[in-house]
């Protein structure tokens, strides 16, 4: 199946901090890869800002290094000399006065003109002042902000009134590359373009919801960051509210940008409050590998590991509940989610154990794909015996794509930007309303004096996230590859 290539409009892109982690591993490469794709036209532009002094050509080399480091052997690199033609470089300070005129003098009129702000959350009002000061942004521009958006709901509400000062709503794309996943995006399609899964989709037929996103790395070099932050902070708070927003949100109207994150917001609306004993922290601290000593910290509270047990309070979904874990130094690295049925009322069969559940499997990472679990009969002789196997589709199989054919989230939501297509993007009142949820549970955890429950490095996680579920007669399904 070859995919459409549809070229975005002309365009001026400003990376502020181009010469940060970020712009190196994934905007970078990302832009690269969809110039030679053809969705970038060759009239673009992409100029990096940043504090470094140097010129255009040093910031080249700088790219062309970045990219070779970070795209895979088997792209096509005969054209990176065409696109680093297209890049050029200002220094700036995005705090004072040089190199503000310099940028607004590169900037072309009537192209569509975005702005990354791939820096530190204390420099977005500052850019964005600037911006504003010296006429560089105007009524059409859009800015690309990065998480965190904020560490509670005053500092979120603070950042969104700082940026709706110089920028409306519809310019500001809040970006989480969670939402750019080809299987994230295909979690509504799968919904709602099937009818053979909608009628089911509901507390009526669907037993339990996991969510799960396993790493298998610590806290590395983020560790005063991860230290201030934990688990729910910077994994739950965003990437998998947003998941479960997909997994449980009403058909939109409309697949229109407004449409879709107006029924994201109703679901994070809808989460009840959660009991003291439907939450489960953990820190690595065993099997080689000790939380404490990463991030400097020896008396560390924060957790590295958390499960949640979530109830929604709505028609659709009352009585189903969706569990929720995420932690680092777990077995594997792996991002799925899990739509377990209910079983059928009656068997026909003589099963000894009975009528088994049908589970649809939504995998994020590392291989994007599904799987359907269902009942057939055991090929042989000898009576009617069940097995359960999955219909197994892997998108590069179906799709005839391979890895680097597949897009990274980063790249199709720079293009989205470009094309001015919120949808894949949170509003302001979303992220607000995941923290008035979340920011109870942290209180409550700053509030007392009870220690994250320890687990070994490479584990599934802590025993008492098991008997989260036990107590209902359910399972976590297998951390595996």
């Amino acid at each position: 199946m070859v995919s459409r290539i549809i070229p975005v409009e002309e365009f001026d892109l400003v990376v502020f901090g181009a010469t940060g982690d970020l712009a190196h591993r994934k905007i970078l490469p990302g832009l690269y890869r969809r110039y030679i794709a053809g969705h970038i036209p060759g009239s673009a532009r992409i100029i990096g800002a940043a504090r470094t002094k140097q010129d255009d050509a040093a910031f080249r080399a700088e790219a062309r290094e970045a990219i070779t480091e970070f795209t895979t052997a088997s792209e096509d690199m005969s054209r990176l000399d065409d696109f680093l033609a297209h890049l050029s470089y200002v220094p700036i300070d995005a705090r004072g006065t040089d190199g503000w005129e310099e940028l607004k003098a590169r900037i072309r009129p009537g192209t569509v003109h975005a702005f990354y702000f791939s820096v530190a959350p204390a420099l977005f009002g500052d850019i964005a002042q600037r911006l504003a000061d010296y006429g560089i942004a105007d009524a059409q521009s859009r800015i690309v902000v990065e998480k965190p958006f904020g560490r509670d709901l005053a500092t979120a509400r603070e950042l969104n009134a700082t940026l709706a000062r110089h920028f409306a709503e519809n310019q500001i794309y809040r970006i989480d590359h969670y939402l750019g996943k080809e299987t994230v995006q295909n979690l509504m399609a799968v919904r709602f373009a099937n009818i053979l899964f909608e009628p089911l989709w509901n507390a009526q037929y669907v037993d339990h919801v996991q969510i799960t996103v396993a790493e298998t790395v610590g806290v590395g070099g983020r560790g005063e960051y991860y230290d201030h932050s934990g688990a729910i902070r910077d994994m739950v708070q965003n990437h998998m509210m947003q998941l479960l927003c997909l997994i449980a949100m009403e058909p939109p109207y409309h697949f229109d940008p407004d449409a879709v994150r107006d029924e994201k917001l109703k679901v994070i609306r809808a989460l009840e409050p959660l009991a003291p004993d439907d939450i489960v922290r953990g820190q690595y601290r065993g099997n080689g590998a000790d939380y404490t000593k990463d991030v400097d910290h020896p008396d560390s509270r924060t957790e590295s590991y958390v499960a949640l047990k979530v109830n929604i309070a709505n028609w659709r979904w009352t009585g189903t509940p969706f569990y929720l874990r995420t932690g680092k130094r777990l077995r594997a690295r792996t991002s799925e989610i899990v739509v377990t049925f209910k079983a059928p009322p009656h068997s026909i069969f003589d099963e000894a154990e009975g009528p088994r559940s049908n589970q649809l499997v939504i995998k994020l990472q590392p291989n994007e794909g599904m799987d359907l679990t269902v009942m057939i009969k055991e090929p042989g002789p000898g009576g009617m015996r069940l097995v359960q196997v999955p219909l197994d589709m892997s998108f590069a199989d179906a799709l005839g794509a391979n890895g680097t054919d597949m897009p990274d989230a980063y790249e199709r939501l720079i293009m989205d930007v470009i094309r001015g297509n919120q949808t894949l993007f949170m509003r302001g009142d979303e992220v607000e309303a995941a923290w008035a949820w979340t920011d109870p549970i942290i209180a409550e955890w700053e509030a007392g004096s009870k220690r994250p429950e320890p687990y070994d490095a490479g584990s599934s996680g802590p025993e008492e996230a098991l008997r989260l579920l036990h107590r209902d007669n359910r399972r976590w399904r297998e951390i595996r590859p």
